[in-house]
């Protein structure tokens, strides 16, 4: 298996199970209702939040690769619209399933070669970090999510 098909199923893997740790986002996600992906615990970011804030840098990603700018500020990353409804937190959860597609997508035709080349610009690495790190924070992430979701009892 080439690196970039290796990386579109650690994206797959982690949005839609099988991956090592044993648990997908669509998996933790299941039981969530809009209220409890609304509500605020303590401090801590809602889980719609993180959800938005996950899917904000794959679908910055997905621009670049489909031979956009990189166009991004951490800043907003984490401005979700507000949730009122399920079919708010569907729309959210939804373009999240999509995107993590299209981007698996999207990595798995790229050359391997491509992958150790310069991210638009050098400061941001190569390929392989811009498309690395986005899984890595995911996973950060979902272990927020899973914790937030037990406080909620």
């Amino acid at each position: 298996m080439k690196v970039a098909e290796q990386l579109a199923k650690h994206l797959r893997d982690l949005h839609f199970g099988g991956n090592w740790t044993a648990a997908s986002l669509k998996d933790v996600l299941a039981d969530v209702t809009w209220e409890m992906a609304a509500d605020k615990v303590d401090s801590f970011h809602t889980i719609a939040e993180l959800v938005f804030h996950m899917n904000y840098f794959i679908a910055i990603t997905i621009k670049v690769l489909e031979g956009g700018p990189l166009e991004g500020k951490d800043a907003v990353s984490f401005d979700v619209h507000q949730i009122k409804s399920e079919n708010d937190w569907t729309a959210l959860t939804d373009k999240t399933w999509a995107d993590a597609e299209k981007m698996a997508s999207l990595v798995e035709q790229l050359p391997d070669s491509k992958l150790w080349e310069p991210f638009v610009e050098a400061k941001y690495g190569t390929w392989y970090r811009a498309i690395q790190g986005p899984i890595e924070h995911c996973h950060y992430h979902l272990g927020q999510i899973a914790l937030i979701k037990k406080l909620h009892g």
